[in-house]
């Protein structure tokens, strides 16, 4: 995704050059569980182990460094279930990183230590990505399948385990960063069908999210999705009429209707990583539509600032989602 991967996928290029290199684990009490039986559906190629890598001083947010994971082939879910209060509501969040490697800290677990105080059970996607050959080994969907095959079995495994886990099984959201902010739509708009054989009983549960929250998302415009497709082998794509605005029309891999659920979007008019555009794109469609939608744009803030205290008034931006979730019906 353009110029972020320079920022977050550079402890990906640094960690294929090293011999060992250490696994993410999340916190002490939590434990990874890996969303596949067996082999993952539709997988692709990686230069070698799962790695850890932090960003070091080539990207900092609020002062300190992200930490990336790169070369994931074995996808997991981390269950975070609040210690007081439970609302049953329940959130599966979606890092982004270009869809090749994974922002874990920034847009994971800090997402997750923001979400369980408040009541609500966070569920940790750690889906699949790899920088492996020409664009789009590993990309948004349709070019590759990984990432949302990914979801909605995720998606599937939270409303399995609603009781176990003391979830409401129709209280339950996706919450996701730039790529992981696009898995967020396409999941929303992609759940009527799985993109694989089912496996088990858990696949038989909708993978329809409740709510969606895609905070500063990519490749949602049609002019995005035309963009992707130059980088890539995909012969791009479905016909629109000449005097449609491409940075204000929806990306047609992105099939809105009247069933995609409540969204809220979030974005700075000065993200030069993914363009405020995309978000506008799929706020047009989603009032089109008649999906209850809301949107916030701020002037500055810039792009991958996640929940870390900054100087710009985005920064209070998840109080906003707990409003909005009231008025929704969720909490």
């Amino acid at each position: 995704m353009k110029p972020l991967l320079l920022a977050l996928c550079v402890m990906s290029a640094f960690g294929s050059l090293s011999a060992q290199k250490p696994v993410w684990q999340p916190s002490p009490g939590h434990t990874q569980l890996p969303i596949w039986p067996g082999a993952a559906p539709d997988s692709q190629p990686v230069r070698g182990p799962e790695i850890l890598e932090p960003s070091g001083n080539t990207f900092l947010v609020a002062g300190r460094q992200v930490i990336g994971v790169s070369n994931v082939t074995k996808p997991t879910i981390t269950v975070y279930s609040p210690k007081g209060k439970n609302t049953g509501v329940a959130v599966v969040v979606f890092p982004g990183g270009g869809y090749q490697t994974l922002a874990i800290d920034l847009e994971g677990t800090e997402v997750c230590d923001w979400l369980t105080p408040k009541g609500i059970t966070c569920v940790l996607l750690k889906y699949r990505v790899t920088d492996v050959g020409p664009y789009p080994k590993s990309g948004p969907y349709p070019e590759s399948l990984m990432a949302l095959d990914d979801a909605q079995r995720a998606m599937g495994l939270v409303r399995f385990h609603a009781a176990e886990w003391h979830i409401d099984p129709h209280k339950i959201g996706v919450l996701g960063f730039s790529a992981g902010g696009h898995l967020s739509a396409a999941i929303s708009t992609h759940y009527a069908k799985r993109l694989y054989p089912a496996v088990d009983a858990a696949d038989k549960e909708s993978c329809r999210p409740d709510f969606a929250v895609p905070i500063y998302p990519g490749h949602l415009s049609l002019a995005a999705a035309e963009w992707d497709a130059k980088q890539g082998t995909k012969k791009f794509v479905v016909p629109h009429p000449a005097t449609a605005d491409k940075n204000l029309a929806l990306n047609p891999e992105i099939p809105v209707t009247s069933q995609t659920p409540p969204t809220f979007l979030l974005q700075n008019e000065d993200d030069h990583v993914d363009n405020v555009n995309d978000s506008l794109a799929y706020y047009i469609a989603l009032k089109k539509a008649g999906v209850p939608v809301e949107m916030h744009l701020y002037a500055q803030g810039g792009h991958a600032f996640g929940l870390r205290r900054t100087k710009f008034p985005v920064t209070a931006w998840p109080q906003l989602v707990e409003t909005w979730l009231g008025t929704i019906g969720m909490i």
